[in-house]
């Protein structure tokens, strides 16, 4: 009789990255990706673009991969059984392009998640260099059931709604949040926090959020990756380094989060799909 796993170990890589240097940033996934092994992580999780950098413009084209690029079945090698999730762009069609995650395990990527909420306010330019994402994405770790959503995905409560109602056991959050791009005096790392916390509380969904460490031009990033519990509570946080952070999560501790607070359970979707309808209708008629 098979044993129901219950216990899983989950890490987020705080490093940053060389812009436009695939070939730099791949000798730093790997060297993370050994160590996360060595420490027994099932599931790694890479910041947003982490294979390209962030500000990339018309320097887009040229660091592009298809999702079967010998690279990252390179890297998914190296992953073994580690489900690792690492950052890159995607060529999706002649002269298209997204902002995407690759899900790598065993040799093979098993997924892939496009970013749906694109940037295109402060000094985010995404719209202008990337195509959305218009599926939602949910890849298994050895019986975890594993959400993505990039960055700003998580910043259009929709968005996450719908992602959180397909029941991940835990939310990958890869995020490439520099200071000051966001006009006026928004706190990005005390506001992130709250995000997160309000998420893992609200779905009772461990969330796991990786960010960059350092400089990229005038931009810098702030770390603070973290792993974030079904109460909302911090597991583990990184220091002010390029760093690898990690923390065990019970699943059993998930399903009583959820008995005891059936968000999931109690969504009412048909409801709120007959309210948005209604503002659909209002809005058509002007």
């Amino acid at each position: 009789m098979s044993t129901r796993r219950t216990n899983y170990r989950l890490a987020a890589a705080q490093m940053n990255c060389v812009l436009a240097d695939v070939a730099c940033n791949l000798e730093t996934h790997r060297r993370v990706i050994e160590s996360a092994r060595h420490r027994e992580v099932d599931v790694l999780v890479f910041p947003e673009l982490s294979l390209t950098g962030y500000n990339l413009g018309a320097r887009v084209p040229e660091v592009a991969m298809d999702r079967d690029d010998p690279r990252l079945l390179q890297l998914a090698d190296a992953a073994g059984d580690m489900l690792t999730v690492v950052g890159f762009v995607e060529r999706c069609a002649r002269g298209e392009y997204a902002n995407a995650m690759a899900c790598l395990c065993e040799g093979r990527v098993v997924a892939v998640h496009r970013k749906l909420n694109l940037c295109t306010y402060g000094g985010h330019e995404e719209g202008k260099h990337f195509g959305k994402g218009q599926t939602l994405t949910v890849t298994d770790a050895d019986g975890l059931a594993c959400g993505v959503m990039i960055c700003a995905d998580l910043w259009n409560p929709g968005l996450a709604h719908a992602a959180m109602l397909e029941r991940p056991d835990v939310m990958l959050a890869p995020v490439n949040a520099a200071t000051g791009m966001v006009d006026g005096d928004f706190d990005d790392e005390g506001n992130w926090l709250i995000c997160l916390k309000f998420y893992a509380m609200m779905y009772a969904t461990p969330m796991v959020m990786a960010h960059r460490y350092g400089a990229e031009g005038d931009g810098w990033f702030w770390g603070g990756s973290c792993i974030v519990g079904v109460d909302g509570r911090v597991l583990a946080r990184a220091e002010d380094s390029e760093t690898l952070v990690s923390a065990d999560i019970d699943t059993d501790e998930i399903d009583a989060a959820r008995f005891a607070m059936p968000t999931h359970r109690d969504a009412d979707t048909p409801l709120v799909a007959s309210l948005m309808a209604q503002r659909l209708e209002r809005e058509r008629r002007g």
